[in-house]
């Protein structure tokens, strides 16, 4: 079995999901008393956060290729960034180690490739939804990607950083996200890309008509998935 490296803390919310889901991943395939071999490197969430509302995008890119190479001298084969904003500094990442990084955007993109799905929604942080470093890498698999409209992209930033980032989950919040979810529908979605790691905390499969990727539960499986080839 390889070794994990998780870089986490982003929230420490979503990463907790990812230590409970790898594990419980390891356990179904390999039975007994199995569990993942991983390292997490937990950073703090407000340093980070500081640097992305402040465009400070090579300073986070630094902090974390110095979490990752801390990975990588730790014993980690490979790196996840349990977060999917964050990716937009992988370049930064990457150039730090010599051990691979499994991109987030890319297992989501091939699991909706396998769904045959081929418009596709995009909820997440403002950066993600706006800026190209994450949409690009799901439509250089051939789909379309639609994101919110700007005040429904104001909302869903929102509720992740005011509420679901602190471990706040509202029926309100749950509703209003439903209603985007719809919006995209209506414009010709056929699935919705839970692009945030949080997200995933508060939506759930029931609540839209189409099918929903979470981000963080296909990134734990391809972790799971690479960890044991």
């Amino acid at each position: 079995m390889k070794t994990i490296g998780l870089i986490g803390g982003m929230s420490w919310e979503s990463t907790a999901k990812y230590y409970q889901l790898i594990n419980q991943e390891v356990k179904k395939q390999l039975g007994g008393l199995h569990s993942a071999k991983c390292i997490l490197y937990s950073v703090d969430f407000a340093e980070t956060q500081r640097f992305q509302a402040e465009g400070e995008w090579e300073k986070a890119g630094r902090l974390l290729g110095d979490a990752a190479l801390s990975l990588e001298k730790a014993g980690a084969d490979f790196i996840i960034i349990c977060t999917n904003t964050m990716h937009k500094v992988i370049t930064h990442i990457e150039e730090k180690i010599c051990i691979p990084v499994l991109h987030i955007a890319d297992a989501t993109a091939n699991q909706i490739v396998k769904s045959e799905v081929r418009t596709i929604g995009l909820l997440g942080t403002k950066y993600t939804m706006e800026q190209d470093f994450y949409k690009s890498r799901i439509e250089s698999n051939g789909m379309k990607v639609l994101v919110p409209n700007s005040e429904d992209r104001e909302e869903i930033n929102r509720v992740i950083f005011e509420e679901l980032c602190l471990g706040d989950i509202q029926q309100s919040s749950r509703e209003s996200y439903q209603k985007v979810i719809q919006k995209l529908v209506d414009d010709g979605a056929e699935g919705i890309i839970l692009g945030c790691t949080e997200i995933g905390l508060l939506v759930r499969p029931e609540d839209a008509e189409v099918p929903l990727f979470d981000t963080t539960v296909i990134h734990a499986l391809e972790a799971v998935k690479k960890a044991l080839e």
